[in-house]
């Protein structure tokens, strides 16, 4: 423990000029980060930060919290949380509407939806879809998009093709049982399917449909108000990645899994190791961008893409320019 005894005007000046007493008034800036859908070990990366101290290294104590990416926007547009972690989609949509949000950390430098069938059923595009049945989630979907646009390029539309809405914890065990010829999801569920002896034939739809899965927003004002805490905020986010990307796979995952998703079945560690190693650490959170300008670039040039093929498809009502809701985490503060 910790004592002080000040008797004299001078003793009073040292204690005040202390690194001791220093770093017990500047107390770590608490905020909140609303979290896109529940806890889950895709997560690990942030959880293991916390565990790690690398928040509290930079002077933060957050607290996650979880809601709907369409929700998260809400309440950072109102300035109910101080960060959230929505898709970047959802952001588009968001800055189309006139929300103050701003992308401070594109976490992810691309989008993971992608086209899957079977290894034997000959499709290996879009372009061997005519006649098919496809299975999406929703037809308000990201994934959704994503097919008409793969469809587009292909020279099809939705009109050569039947589309089928099957939930999401159904969807894979659709396409093992044949009764869908393809799925437009997550490519995340290659690694199932794999696991579970289902070879497959994927298309990501990043190569034709920019996008970006989640990222870091704050609202506008935040961001011009304390830019020092948003700096700090998107450097802690930055170093619980690269700790992560640094060869930390196995101990972030135990992290998740132990303290923040318990109920997540711990015999999907290895397919979850899987996807992290084989594609968010390579290709997700990485890109040639980042090996440039560090974790959390921000490539202008997609997210313009992104929001004018959501204008384009009349997702939003009119694109809005990325400068104006999109921050490169490198310029914060200057």
């Amino acid at each position: 423990m910790i004592q002080f005894r000040v008797t004299t005007a001078a003793s009073l000046l040292a204690l005040l000029t202390s690194p001791i007493f220093a770093s017990l008034a500047d107390a770590a800036d608490k905020v909140v980060m609303q979290i896109d859908g529940a806890a889950a070990p895709f997560y690990a990366p942030l959880y293991a930060g916390v565990e790690n101290g690398v928040f509290e290294k930079n002077g933060i104590e957050v607290e996650f919290i979880y809601a709907a990416a369409a929700d998260i926007l809400t309440n950072i547009a109102a300035g109910n949380v101080d960060f959230g972690f929505p898709n970047g989609d959802a952001v588009v949509a968001a800055a189309a509407n006139g929300l103050p949000v701003k992308v401070v950390h594109t976490t992810y430098q691309r989008g993971i939806g992608a086209l899957l069938a079977k290894a034997d059923s000959g499709i290996t595009g879009y372009k061997d879809l005519k006649g098919k049945k496809i299975a999406v989630t929703s037809l308000a979907s990201p994934n959704y998009l994503q097919l008409q646009v793969g469809l587009k390029l292909a020279g099809l539309s939705l009109d050569d093709v039947n589309v089928e809405v099957v939930q999401t914890g159904a969807i894979v065990q659709s396409l093992q049982a044949g009764q869908v010829d393809a799925i437009v999801f997550s490519e995340l569920r290659k690694y199932n399917l794999e696991a579970d002896g289902t070879q497959v034939t994927m298309v990501l739809s990043n190569d034709f449909l920019p996008s970006f899965g989640n990222v870091v927003v704050t609202n506008a004002a935040k961001l011009a108000e304390n830019p020092d805490l948003v700096k700090r905020f998107t450097t802690a986010v930055t170093q619980s990645y690269e700790w992560v990307i640094d060869g930390h796979v196995d101990e972030a995952l135990d992290i998740a899994l132990d303290k923040y998703a318990p109920t997540w079945p711990k015999d999907q560690k290895g397919i979850l190791t899987t996807a992290f190693e084989q594609t968010f650490v390579p290709t997700v959170w990485q890109s040639p961008l980042t090996k440039e300008k560090g974790l959390g670039a921000a490539d202008f040039a997609g997210w313009q893409k992104n929001a004018d093929i959501l204008a384009e498809y009349k997702v939003i009502d009119e694109a809005p320019k990325a400068e104006d809701f999109v921050v490169d985490p490198s310029t914060i503060g200057q």
